[in-house]
């Protein structure tokens, strides 16, 4: 088996873990026991050779840790408590991290410092959050955005005197790893609009920004206090996870992983367990239309991957399909009741502005997924822009491809649901239902982007080369909302990235 079959069993095991759960499951009440089937996938992982089996440790043990504790403690998570349970696993390990190299903890303690002498440049980028100056913008982006906490950390780590590596490690436990739920300008936000001074909400937001660094354990649970999270007690959960990952962050410590990958492989990874398997997930795959447009989507990427195996030159092209062509196939999705990425990207944005105005206490992630949707319909559109054009007025079929390697939409043009929207909406007038399933999974597209399968390749990727820092990406990710209306390219971090 080549490294890339092996890449692809693995992630479309975990994707099918994810979408079979949710065909059986939805509508009805969710246990956290329900998400054996992802573990059990997880569990399959296994290490090639030149792959470093610490990296994997770090997955899987998490993975399991997660599920166990959160066994241990509740068989239900709310829909409001889901989206934080992948938020618990890089405090722990920062904790970790910190106990066992006192270098790397001084490192720490000098960004702190330097974030306590930034009161200009938080100041400045909490205002901008707060007013939407940036547009559309998703404050814990993977990438170096304009927005981003990733952004404003690398603008931090530039002036702080300490270690690469250990800049690198700081900025990845705040990027892929989400260090706590914290999200830079919320507390600024909430002050001004209750009645703070400009000074004074600068200054409780550089103590909210230091307090995720001085004890991330604490500050997680202070910030799970303060939004009224009540499904289980996150300091035992933490605790707990500390105690089981431990063995995995020594044996990573022990084989050289690079502390940035230490800090985000375990988080990445857990949040199909009570988020994407979880009520909010069964009760917005009620609708039939959602879960026909996740199963087809999903088939598009597995067909696309195994039709290419033998033509794959690099592990990264691997995961370039698997985000392509699932780009592709939700642009095809759009554009059957006459949309595309681009209408979709105008449309969120406009609202974007508008909803800055109605709610300026908005949650610091609100339009996070908002983001990712449009990002990935307007790549998707691009793919398939180009291959229209090929196509013009001949009657060849459409060929979409990514990296020269074709995509397969067969999945999306024979599911049976898709293709009769009169069945779910008054019969004579079904030309935009689809269109709206589209827009429930703008706030939620998880499972399309998808994130269970680059989470499980991206571990097989940092596995073969566990020396270098994977997160967050050092480039121009072509933003969809920078790209088409707001003008911000001069405000992104990737060149400069630490």
């Amino acid at each position: 088996m080549t490294i890339y079959e092996k890449m692809i069993n693995e992630a479309m095991g975990a994707q099918y873990a994810d979408v079979s759960i949710l065909k059986e499951k939805r509508g009805k009440d969710f246990k956290v026991a329900d998400g054996k089937p992802y573990v059990d996938a997880v569990n399959k992982m296994t290490v090639a050779d030149g792959q470093s089996e610490a990296v994997f440790g770090l997955h899987k043990i998490s993975v399991n840790a997660h599920f166990d504790n959160l066994k241990a403690l509740t068989n239900y998570v709310r829909p409001e408590d889901d989206p934080f349970v992948e938020h618990y696993q890089t405090p722990a390990v920062l904790e970790l991290l910190y106990a066992e190299d006192d270098a790397f903890k001084k490192s720490v303690d000098k960004f702190i410092e330097q974030i306590g002498k930034e009161e200009a440049l938080i100041g400045l980028e909490s205002a901008r959050r707060y007013a939407g100056f940036y547009g559309p913008t998703c404050v814990v982006d993977f990438a170096m955005i304009p927005g981003s906490t990733s952004n404003i950390v690398n603008q931090i780590l530039r002036k702080t005197d300490i270690p690469e590596d250990h800049k690198k490690a700081i900025l990845a436990a705040k990027s892929w790893g989400m260090n706590t739920s914290y999200g830079a300008g919320d507390v600024f936000a909430h002050e001004i609009e209750g009645g703070s001074t400009l000074a004074s909400a600068v200054e409780k937001e550089i103590a909210e920004l230091k307090y995720i660094y001085e004890q991330p354990v604490s500050a997680q649970a202070d910030l799970m206090d303060s939004l009224g999270m009540n499904s289980f007690d996150p300091r035992k959960y933490m605790d707990g996870y500390k105690k089981a990952i431990k063995p995995a962050v020594m044996a990573a410590l022990d084989d050289g992983v690079h502390y940035a990958n230490i800090v985000t492989i375990p988080a990445y990874c857990v949040g199909d367990i009570a988020h994407h398997i979880a009520q909010s997930t069964y009760n917005m795959c009620k609708d039939d239309m959602v879960m026909g447009i996740i199963e087809a989507v999903t088939e598009v990427i597995d067909n696309s991957l195994r039709q290419n195996i033998d033509k794959f030159k690099s592990p990264y092209q691997v995961l370039s399909v698997a985000t392509g062509s699932s780009a592709a196939a939700a642009e095809y999705i759009l554009e059957l009741d006459g949309f595309n990425g681009l209408s979709v990207v105008e449309l969120l944005t406009k609202r974007f502005h508008n909803f800055v105005q109605l709610y300026p206490t908005r949650g610091a992630a609100a339009e996070l997924h908002n983001c990712d949707f449009m990002d990935m319909v307007y790549r998707g559109w691009g793919i398939m822009d180009r291959a229209r054009k090929i196509k013009a007025g001949t009657p060849a079929g459409l060929k979409p491809n990514v990296s020269g390697l074709n995509i397969d939409l067969s999945p999306v043009d024979n599911h049976d649901v898709i293709q009769n929207p009169q069945r779910y909406v008054y019969p004579a007038c079904a030309i935009t239902v689809r269109f709206a399933a589209m827009m429930s999974l703008a706030d939620y597209p998880c499972l399309l982007t998808s994130e269970p399968i680059t989470a499980t390749m991206m571990t097989n990727v940092i596995a073969l080369d566990k020396n270098t820092a994977a997160a967050p990406v050092r480039a121009c990710k072509n933003c969809a909302s920078a790209s088409c209306v707001d003008f911000r390219h001069q405000y992104c971090q990737y060149r400069d990235a630490v």
